[in-house]
This record gives structure tokens, sequence and C-alpha cells, in this order.
């Protein structure tokens, strides 16, 4: 069994991959329009209020886990399920933190806990939710 994550966003899948490539590293392996979908380039039966032009499905990796993602009609933020990065260092933890939370909405400011050196919770400004730990050893 392989347990994926599907992330749904409301309109601007193209935007947040481009910054997760940025910011992230991440790299997209794959990525079709809803206008692909038609020869024409113009997909019938579209719900409402998708754009022809938006990412009807997108796979990319994040570190070496890979992700799938698309634009999808009335897409409403998740507070139950987080991504969450692991990574080496405070300055790294600090440096994802501050892109990533720009334009956001902070759950738990970044800073040390009695299981990490660094810890934040936050939702990015495309509505999802992610945890940057930088782990302290645990005995």
């Amino acid at each position: 069994m392989k347990v994926q994550t599907y992330l749904n966003f409301p309109g601007n899948c193209e935007e947040a991959l481009s910054f997760y490539e940025k910011h992230l590293g991440a790299k997209v392996l794959a990525k079709m329009t809803f206008a692909s979908m038609s020869p024409t380039g113009n997909p019938q039966n579209l719900p409402p209020g998708l754009d022809p032009n938006g990412i009807m499905h997108a796979r990319f990796t994040l570190g070496d886990t890979e992700l799938m993602a698309s634009d999808g009609p009335k897409v409403e933020p998740m507070r139950s399920a987080y991504i969450s990065l692991g990574v080496d260092s405070n300055e790294e933890a600090e440096r994802i933190y501050n892109a990533l939370t720009e334009g956001g909405e902070v759950f738990m400011p970044m800073g040390e806990q009695f299981f990490a050196h660094r810890f934040g919770q936050f939702r990015d400004r495309f509505g999802i939710n992610w945890m940057v730990i930088h782990e302290k050893p645990m005995h």
C-alpha cells in the first residue's frame, strides 16, 4: 500500500507550485490543465467556477515525498491535517517558516519546544497547513 497526499487549491495551484519550487525546492513532475482534457482546448461540463486553464492534476516532489495537487471548486482550508517538514537546522526552520507564513495564518509561532529546537504550525496563503520542525534528539 502507498499513501499519498493530494492537495486541493481554490484556483491558485499553479502559483502554489511555483512558490513551493522556489522556497522548498519542490520539483513538478507532471502537470495538466482542465483545457487539456479536450482536443479543442475547451472542456465541456466543468463545474461552475473552474478555470479551463486551472490545474486538473499535478504531481510533484517535496524532499523525498511525492504529492499530488489540483484546483477545485469550493475548496475550504482544513485544520485537521498538516504537511510536516523536518529540517536539520534552526536556520532552515526559520527560513521556511518565514517564507510560508507570509500572507498566511500562524497557529503556533516558531520557537523552541521541549521536543524541538524549532517548531511552528501555520496555514500558508494557499490554504495548506504546515508544521516545520527541527527536532531535538529523543532519549
